[in-house]
């Protein structure tokens, strides 16, 4: 394991020069292409990113004179903050030091004023191996049954399950109701082509016009697809669905340039449903176990307020559509044992009934 080499001082001022390349040290490499977005390990551009929203005052560091060839700190001054050499620092964010260690992964996190989702997505970034060590393969991903068994019987909740690339594993008839009513009940039941709630809100026109703070709810989604993605970074079918969003909205690709890291697991919720109107919800994002990046989303409403209201009256819509789904299935597996039935007698027909010549 590297050692972090000879810190460079503590000192406050820095010169007037700039060497770092403004478009990093890979060239000018774009955020937006599928071969980017695919690009689940650019560590360098995420401690770019955050380099840039510092300014020296902000860290105590005093700058002379003007010119500066990038926004926010340069490399030396990251180095210097962190006490590794600038040398060692431009090499991890180059991405050629495999073998960093916590205290320097530490070091850069205080230096850069990570929180803590961010401060976990640089240690993902930095040692790729180690993040996709233990996470299972590939595959169908499913819902226990008795997952299915809890949502369902949350009648007066909107309860949707999702995997870890957001995509829709389950949810009751409210939660349905509530986030895509649109779509069929069933949608979730077929691995080929689930929902996806990141690919919704970003190409369904209809998603969109449900969130009214739009841009709050894309800024969550795209954070929360970059913690995702620094997870899992073997994950071939989130690298897809990035390059597609990327590909399909200029918006998604802006923001996926800008790195933004964020696991929102509670909060409110603001909706405009085309049925009740306007919602103020309260949501919690809760982990299932044994199941990686499996989470159940569940939203709530004040006592008393006119959200409340409106779930109620979207539940009774979300049953009374439930019932004559039910009430249809029957009515076809009913036709369809009656056709059975005058086939079978048909065919008796045909064995006893005269022959003609």
């Amino acid at each position: 394991m590297n050692a972090p080499e000879t810190p460079r001082g503590q000192g406050g001022a820095t010169g007037s020069t700039d060497g770092d390349d403004p478009a990093g040290p890979s060239g000018a490499r774009g955020a937006t292409g599928p071969a980017a977005a695919g690009d689940l390990g650019d560590l360098g551009e995420f401690l770019r990113t955050r380099r840039a929203r510092l300014q020296p005052e902000d860290v105590g560091l005093v700058a002379y004179g003007t010119r500066r060839r990038v926004p926010g700190l340069r490399r030396e001054e990251l180095a210097q903050l962190a006490g590794v050499s600038i040398t060692y620092y431009t090499r991890l964010e180059q991405g050629q030091s495999r073998n960093v260690s916590d205290e320097v992964l530490d070091a850069v996190a205080r230096a850069l004023r990570l929180d803590a989702d961010e401060h976990a997505h640089l240690r993902n970034l930095a040692r790729p191996a180690r993040a996709a060590r233990g996470r299972p393969a590939e595959r169908s991903e499913r819902v226990r049954p008795a997952v299915r068994q809890l949502i369902g019987a949350m009648t007066d909740v909107p309860a949707v399950v999702v995997g870890r690339r957001n995509e829709v594993l389950a949810w009751n008839p409210l939660g349905h109701a509530l986030v895509a009513g649109p779509l069929a009940p069933a949608a979730p039941d077929r691995p080929a082509d689930r929902p996806n709630l990141s690919r919704l809100l970003f190409l369904d026109p209809r998603t969109r016009a449900l969130y009214p703070q739009w841009e709050t709810e894309a800024r969550a989604q795209v954070a929360f697809l970059r913690l995702a993605a620094g997870r899992h970074p073997n994950d071939r079918r989130l690298a897809e669905l990035i390059g597609e969003l990327s590909m399909k909205s200029a918006e998604f690709a802006a923001l996926w340039s800008g790195h933004p890291v964020h696991d929102c697991l509670f909060g409110t919720k603001e909706l405009r449903h085309p049925m009740v109107g306007g919602l103020t919800l309260a949501f919690e994002a809760l982990p299932l176990p044994e199941a990686a990046g499996h989470r159940m989303l569940l939203y709530s409403a004040a006592p008393g307020s006119s959200a409340e209201a409106g779930l109620r009256l979207l539940a009774a819509g979300a049953a009374g559509a439930a019932d004559r789904t039910t009430a249809n299935d029957r009515v076809v597996a009913n036709d369809l044992v009656a056709m059975d039935d005058l086939v079978v007698t048909d065919d008796r027909q045909g064995a006893v009934g005269p022959v003609t010549g």
